[in-house]
């Protein structure tokens, strides 16, 4: 029986990832109500200024190259038994099926419900990085880069994507900020960010994670050079957090 439930875990975790692949593929080529999410985006959200220039999020590339190798490698026969990789068991396909009805919900404009949905992709990863102990943790090369690198680089942009969602449907609302300029509530969440990223840095010596935040706060600063509050801040958060990646790491046990 324990075969046979290892045997549905791992192609259940290849099938999920796939077909949100495709999915983000299909939303690309053949878009609900003829518009992509980055035109969505750029039609109705341009004021939403917590939005990271457009080239940052070529790291979905990166994403899906990642997962899919993680697919390819946990699906393997020799894997089959490995009790790190069981450890991985379904949180991956709540994750990509919650990312399927994200892009549905999205490009149909249901923008309010699309922020539920973001949460549903976001907690499963979480879950899944503390449950692997990502960074805490002696392993091999194989998954340290098959495993635990694609976990992080996914769970760190749908961390920024989900405070990026939520600024996305407060604007969707017409939320007033109770009275707050945008640019100070913009200013304020890169600081979350930022806040996210060193916490990650000194508790999990996550270097992939920070590095994700890290591409995005630049990103976020290149798009908003105008905006000098915005481009200082997140400057001066990305040069902090940078400055903490490159800094030694602990070694994993003194962390336990």
């Amino acid at each position: 029986m324990k075969i046979e439930q290892n045997i549905l875990r791992q192609w259940a975790n290849l099938l999920a990832i796939l077909a949100a692949f495709f999915t983000n593929i299909l939303a690309n080529i053949a878009p609900i109500n003829d518009l992509t999410i980055g035109e969505i985006s750029n039609t109705f959200f341009q004021e939403v200024l917590i939005t990271p220039a457009s080239y940052a999020f070529a790291i979905w590339g990166l994403i899906y190259l990642g997962l899919i190798s993680f697919a390819i490698y946990q699906v393997l026969p020799k894997n089959r038994n490995n009790p790190y990789l069981q450890r991985t068991d379904y949180y991956l396909v709540i994750s990509s099926f919650a990312q399927i009805l994200w892009v549905f919900l999205f490009l149909s404009r249901f923008f309010v419900f699309s922020t539920l949905a973001m949460l549903a992709i976001l907690v499963p990863l979480l879950l899944l990085y503390l449950r692997l102990e990502i960074s805490l943790k002696p392993l091999s090369k194989q998954e340290k880069w098959l495993v635990n690198f694609p976990i992080s680089v996914y769970f760190g942009w749908i961390t920024v994507a989900t405070i990026a969602n939520f600024a996305l449907a407060l604007s969707w609302i017409e939320w007033n900020g109770f009275g707050i300029s945008q640019i100070t509530w913009t200013v304020m969440m890169i600081i979350i960010v930022a806040i996210i990223g060193i916490l990650v840095r000194i508790l999990r010596q996550d270097r992939v994670f920070c590095s994700v935040l890290v591409w995005a706060l630049i990103a976020i600063t290149i798009r908003h050079l105008d905006k000098l509050p915005i481009a200082v801040s997140s400057g001066m958060c990305a040069t902090i957090l940078g400055v903490m990646i490159l800094l030694p790491t602990k070694p994993a046990s003194l962390l336990k």
